[in-house]
């Protein structure tokens, strides 16, 4: 099933040059991209299959400069696209032909750092890991770690509610961002949250966190910060199955263990992270998990020797633990390399489903299953403590008839996570990718609810259109007052 674009706004494009001619005044002029060479870096995001030229790129440097753009584009009709770094493996800032994509990755700035209150806030352009780079030399660092951490941004995260490997134990997007500065589609700029660990009124935050850029552009954001533990050691089990790995990983959750981090490869993604990186992943294993504890020596030990009982108790047969700094680098290299690692080897489209752990086994047999029955590989690397799920569906994209069975591989699988009591999405949204599975998930009356809240932030739906909702739902709200 090939995703479907809406047709552009004929209108909308015929006045482009008055359009680029309203927008210049607004911004810097090195900051107006509008030739062709010059756009086409903005065409896609992560999901490269699909691509459209938008009609200019904007990158403001400051939160007034966003308002203004908006406001001016809320008043001429146009179309907004917000976009961080297009890491977005679900196409979530794959811009339209009559839209205007919105950058902030000029907006990447350190505005202040509270050690005492274990806060800092930033401009939403900045990166991940730069966040982490800002505070680690007074021991602080920031939770989420997507595998993308080098080149995603905060406003990404927030829009996608982004996670990572170590949001096993310290929560994803969501519990570590205190408040957000957000420029609504009018240019209304609003403080959402507070630098405070909880804010009155009602969890607009929750709202935003999340919701894909539909709501507004994020320009700043309150992170918390935490202190970083007193040591950190990754151990790698190597088991003859996936199903026994993932027994294993139910009975540890199940034990009431929260490691910091429980990631697992099955054998094709243990080859081809171990040919890049060298982490000495055990290449006679079925399935890896690499389970990461941390704490004083005396705290690793004690939970480790109860994980290593259990992974035991499920038929182990490598338990390899990290000796040094250097390994521990390179363990994790290879697992935040996977997808950069695969992509060298094949096209592959990577997906984002959540199930019960409970359901780990069933689910990564019936996988294995599903892509056969298409003719195709699977390689499975996803963060397995909280039953978040990353197959990378293998095929050839010059191969129409491959890239189809793919896609058609990649929805039976979001199918079966819903059918499980699991969800379509965990950290990458909805985008376009899924939008089209959201009835799967949701009644018509789920998604008329959410597609209310939706019209009050945005009631012309100019912001992110043809994203995360199916294209033929937004009628069902225009017979209704939000």
């Amino acid at each position: 099933m090939s995703i479907q674009f809406p047709m552009p706004d004929e209108a909308i494009l015929a006045r482009r040059d008055a359009i680029i001619a309203g927008l210049a005044p607004l911004v810097p002029a090195s900051s107006l991209i509008v030739t062709e060479d010059e756009r086409r870096a903005f065409e896609t995001d992560a999901l490269t299959a699909y691509r459209k030229m938008p009609m200019a790129v904007v990158l403001p440097t400051t939160t007034e400069e966003v308002a203004a753009v908006l406001r001016f584009c809320n008043d001429q009709g146009v179309k907004v696209i917000p976009r961080g770094a297009g890491t977005s493996l679900a196409g979530g800032a794959i811009p339209q032909e009559d839209a205007v994509v919105v950058g902030v990755g000029k907006m990447n700035q350190v505005i202040d750092i509270n050690f005492g209150d274990r806060t800092m806030r930033v401009q939403s352009g900045i990166t991940n890991l730069a966040i982490s780079g800002e505070v680690a030399h007074n021991g602080f660092f920031y939770a989420p770690d997507p595998s993308s951490q080098l080149a995603c941004t905060i406003a990404g995260n927030i829009a996608m509610n982004s996670g990572g490997a170590h949001c096993l134990r310290y929560g994803v997007t969501t519990n570590n961002i205190l408040g957000v500065r957000m420029v609504l589609i009018d240019g209304t700029v609003v403080d959402i949250g507070s630098d405070a660990m909880d804010a009155p009124g009602l969890d607009l935050l929750g709202i935003v966190i999340g919701s894909e850029g539909q709501l507004g552009i994020v320009t700043e954001a309150v992170v918390r910060i935490l202190p970083l533990a007193e040591g950190a050691r990754p151990v790698l089990f190597g088991f003859d199955s996936s199903e026994a790995a993932g027994k294993a990983v139910a009975a540890i959750i199940g034990a009431g263990i929260i490691p910091v981090a429980m990631e697992f490869m099955d054998k094709p993604a243990i080859e081809i992270c171990e040919a890049f990186a060298h982490a000495g992943y055990p290449l006679d294993a079925e399935a890896l998990l690499i389970i990461e504890v941390e704490g004083s020596d005396v705290e690793m030990d004690a939970t480790l020797e109860k994980i290593v009982k259990i992974a035991k108790e499920h038929g182990v047969k490598t338990v390899k633990e990290s000796k040094s700094a250097m390994e521990t680098a390179a363990i994790w290299k290879g697992r935040k390399s996977a997808f950069g690692a695969t992509g060298r080897i094949a096209d592959y489209i990577c997906m984002d489903g959540t199930i019960p752990t409970g359901q780990l086994p069933l689910v990564l047999r019936r996988i294995d299953e599903i892509v056969k029955s298409y003719g195709l590989r699977v390689a499975n690397v996803f963060h397995a403590g909280d039953g978040n799920l990353h197959p990378l569906i293998l095929y050839n994209c010059n191969d129409e008839e491959e890239a189809h069975k793919a896609e058609e591989a990649g929805n039976d699988i979001l199918k079966l996570c819903v059918e499980v009591g699991g969800c379509l999405t965990g950290e990458h949204g909805v985008g376009i990718e899924k939008r089209d599975l959201m009835r799967k998930q949701f009644t018509d009356i789920d998604l008329n609810q959410q597609m209310r809240v939706r019209a009050v932030f945005d009631p012309a739906w100019l912001l992110n259109p043809a994203k995360v909702f199916p294209l033929d739902g937004r009628p069902a709200i225009e017979s209704h007052s939000p």
